[in-house]
């Protein structure tokens, strides 16, 4: 009698369309013996639920620096709301929602403290730091005190590549995500941040939803859940025309040039309204100060680094090792150690 596991990928070889990866034809770096009950796509998504970078998600930032409103989006809701989003699209075109789901939850693990501005902080003293490979390092290097998570090499794609250039919410050909799926949480990303970015600039009150461009109302929608709704409707519409066949270098989710063009523009806004005020704001100032000063002090004093953070990698540099450990810091958790390094106590005063 065959397994719920088979069954479960006989369903998908049945169902799915041509373009969707098959969790039979799954692959790891390190091979493992297969589970009778969950498939191995199934797998990773657990292994990601239950890993410690994914609790820490909860603690750091999306946009706006320790907002005092509960209603504010984390990492961690940034990153159900992406993972929402993808399953949705994938449902919608026959596609691999274990695998969707797994990329979707896996995809900003390697995100800093104090969002993409302790990131360019960290990058600064760092280089060549990119949240998207780190994300691939903490499930390949760093989770489970080293040994890492083998994560499918269908989700590690998908996990590596889901970043965007800056010019563009749709991303380009070049670099392709290798699976349908990885390209469903590339598109669904950028439709979740600047809507839910939006959403919390209103809350903050630094725009109204009057200021939008007229294109964005009229081709998008005015609210939060008609724009959203608009932009999966546009990318499952368009999309479904390329999936008769293997992915095989393709980009085969896309939208539409009209909704693309004023996805972009509500893009450009949110630039020009919320993300570079922001970061003239003096607690964004201080946040790139905190991430930079931990980093520089714990290269000068390597016997102080947290240890429960990450791991020492044997025969990797100092400064790598560093990087990781500031990568892995929440907010609340960034701010005590320079707190404790640089701030005086009152017995000192």
């Amino acid at each position: 009698m065959p397994s719920v596991r088979e069954r479960i990928e006989q369903r998908e070889q049945d169902w799915l369309a041509p373009a969707a990866a098959l969790a039979v034809d799954a692959t790891r770096p390190v091979a493992q013996e297969r589970c009778d009950l969950r498939t191995d796509f199934q797998r990773d998504r657990d292994r990601i639920l239950h890993c410690k970078a994914f609790r820490r998600l909860k603690y750091k930032t999306q946009v706006f620096l320790s907002p005092s409103a509960d209603h504010m989006r984390t990492r961690l809701t940034h990153t159900l709301e992406v993972t929402q989003i993808a399953r949705t699209i994938a449902r919608a075109l026959d596609l691999n929602e274990d695998l969707t789901e797994a990329i979707g939850l896996g995809h900003d693990l390697g995100h800093t403290p104090f969002g993409h501005a302790g990131e360019r902080a960290l990058a600064s003293v760092f280089p060549g730091f990119r949240h998207n490979e780190q994300s691939l390092r903490v499930v390949d290097r760093l989770e489970r005190d080293g040994r890492g998570l083998n994560l499918t090499d269908q989700t590690r794609d998908g996990i590596l590549r889901h970043s965007k250039p800056v010019e563009s919410i749709a991303g380009t050909v070049a670099g392709v995500p290798a699976t349908a799926e990885a390209q469903v949480v590339k598109i669904s990303d950028g439709i979740a941040y600047i809507n839910h970015d939006l959403d919390d600039a209103i809350r903050a009150r630094m725009v109204r939803s009057e200021d939008l461009p007229a294109l964005v109302v009229n081709r998008l929608g005015r609210s939060h859940a008609e724009r959203i709704n608009s932009l999966v409707e546009d990318v499952v519409g368009t999309s479904r025309q390329n999936l008769q066949a293997p992915v095989a270098g393709r980009q085969v989710i896309e939208m539409s040039a009209e909704t693309l063009d004023a996805t972009d523009q509500l893009r450009r806004f949110l630039f020009e309204r919320v993300y570079e005020p922001i970061n003239d704001q003096p607690s964004t100032k201080h946040a790139v100060r905190i991430v930079q000063s931990l980093f520089a002090h714990y290269v000068e004093n390597p016997d102080e680094l947290p240890a429960v953070i990450a791991p020492a990698i044997s025969g990797e540099s100092l400064e790598r090792r560093v990087a990781d450990v500031v990568c892995g810091m929440t907010d609340r958790y960034a701010i005590r150690c320079y707190e404790q390094l640089f701030m005086p106590r009152s017995e000192e005063l």
